[in-house]
């Protein structure tokens, strides 16, 4: 991303910008369940990226107790350079594994994802 203009974000930041309704926002469990990791750890990143200026809260407008995650004019042009980011890496890593071993790195990574569920842990 820093060969992108954008030296300030890392790749965990990657769960929030990728994740997030660009329309509506998100709320931040959602954002949570989404990315799958804990809320307390999405707060993290939409705290660092809400002083960036990637993202701001807004309020809910059907629950006046919860706060939408948006992204800003330069999170959305971010979440734009996250994704071509992805796509490279992924095209890189296609080529050189070949699409055999490619879709096998996916299933593995699949399993590890759903933490083994398909009867291997």
């Amino acid at each position: 991303m820093a060969e992108r203009g954008y030296d300030d974000v890392r790749p965990g930041h990657g769960a929030l910008l990728l994740h997030i309704d660009r329309r509506t926002g998100t709320r931040l469990g959602e954002l949570a369940v989404r990315a799958g990791i804990t809320k307390q750890s999405m707060m993290q990143v939409v705290d660092d990226l809400e002083t960036h200026g990637y993202v701001r809260r807004a309020p809910d407008p059907i629950d006046a107790r919860a706060k939408l995650i948006r992204l800003t004019a330069e999170g959305r042009r971010c979440a734009t350079e996250f994704r071509r980011a992805v796509q490279v890496t992924e095209t890189r890593i296609r080529r050189r594994l070949g699409d055999r071993d490619d879709q096998a790195l996916r299933s593995a990574l699949s399993r590890l994802d759903d933490g083994g569920a398909a009867g291997h842990g």
